[in-house]
């Protein structure tokens, strides 16, 4: 059949190809090489265990197609890792339905480093933006990578709080890679993707579609050790991420609120029915089995610093972009309390990330 050339042009047609599940692809992997399907017949194609639709759907392959979507992985430097490649990652590859392909941009080894995953309400209150902030924060300074999946609210404070950090987040998206969504998130999308990881099992291009957020759910969960709820309703998309790690027998971790809180519902349910409530970090290092490093604040000491360099750190970055060294050298404190309270001056919006450093915006 006339097809393009290259490896990453046989996935793309397995990829695209209507009725072709990864099941019955690592089950023909066993005994053949896959790419030497594409040289068979129907007939050969049935006789290795093949419906006449995947056979029929296989040799009928849009190579022009193809060669669009090979363009623009190439034109938007994309690393595209398929489920029999080394650096897919172990764990994902046991989920249901696993993705045959991820499609990434960044630092692609985040994909194998320890990480859990926060998510919560996308209206969430300044409360649970602060905590979902502080305890991703937290754990990546505890060399934990925090997944999410860059939607408003607690996605996207989960995001900032580990770029405060170590940086070493990873967000799992509903669109292409190369799609900027929500438009809001525009400028944490490219923080995310210099110091993170940008993931997705859509092709580039692909646009918002309600039906493809639940389904990279599992895909957030898949990837890591556990999944912290922080404030979320009983029917929402974060307790579709809470299913899939429990099917997963992943870690459940929620954050208690108070009664009268709407988005403390979930996490009351879900301690409820086993999962572990914390109160900070070391709940959860201590359930995934890493130890707690001290040498950075803890919650209580954390706030009480805040408020002391307050106005020391504010006042340390005009309305021009200003380095995180000129902050720590004018505010004169250690390095660890200045971006502490760098986050939550980002969570209020009273300065602005960029490139460079910070921006102050009121």
């Amino acid at each position: 059949m006339d097809q393009s050339s290259g490896k990453l042009a046989h996935w793309l047609a397995f990829y695209m190809c209507k009725g072709l599940g990864i099941k019955t692809l690592l089950a023909l992997s066993k005994n053949h090489s896959l790419e030497s399907l594409f040289g068979l017949s129907h007939q050969q194609l049935l006789q290795l265990g093949l419906s006449a639709n995947q056979a029929t759907n296989l040799l009928h392959t849009n190579w022009q197609q193809i060669t669009h979507y090979e363009q623009l992985i190439l034109h938007n430097n994309i690393t595209v890792i398929s489920i029999f490649d080394a650096a897919y990652p172990e764990d994902l590859k046991q989920i249901a339905s696993a993705p045959l392909l991820l499609f990434c941009k960044g630092d692609v080894s985040f994909l194998t480093s320890p990480q859990i995953a926060i998510v919560g309400s996308r209206n969430a209150t300044p409360t649970g933006l602060e905590i979902a902030a502080e305890f991703a924060y937290q754990l990546t300074l505890a060399g934990i990578t925090i997944t999410s999946g860059m939607a408003r609210g607690i996605d996207g404070a989960a995001h900032k709080g580990a770029l405060a950090g170590s940086g070493k987040t990873i967000a799992v998206l509903g669109t292409g890679v190369d799609i900027y969504y929500p438009k809001q998130h525009k400028l944490l999308t490219n923080q995310v993707l210099e110091q993170g990881l940008l993931v997705s099992e859509f092709l580039p291009g692909t646009a918002a579609n309600a039906h493809n957020f639940p389904r990279r759910n599992r895909i957030i969960s898949g990837l890591s050790l556990g999944v912290l709820i922080v404030e979320a309703e009983i029917k929402s998309g974060s307790l579709i991420t809470v299913r899939y790690a429990l099917e997963q027998n992943k870690e459940v971790f929620a954050v208690p609120g108070s009664i009268k809180n709407p988005l403390a519902q979930a996490s009351h349910f879900l301690i409820k029915q086993g999962a572990k409530l914390v109160e900070n970090v070391s709940d959860i290092l201590d359930e995934v089995s890493f130890a707690y490093q001290s040498g950075f604040l803890t919650p209580e000491q954390s706030t009480q610093t805040n408020k002391d360099s307050q106005c020391e750190v504010l006042n340390s970055i005009g309305f021009e972009v200003t380095s995180v060294d000129d902050i720590v050298r004018r505010a004169q404190w250690p390095i660890d309390k200045v971006q502490a309270r760098l986050l939550d001056l980002e969570l209020d919006d009273q300065i602005e990330r960029v490139l460079d450093g910070y921006i102050r915006v009121c």
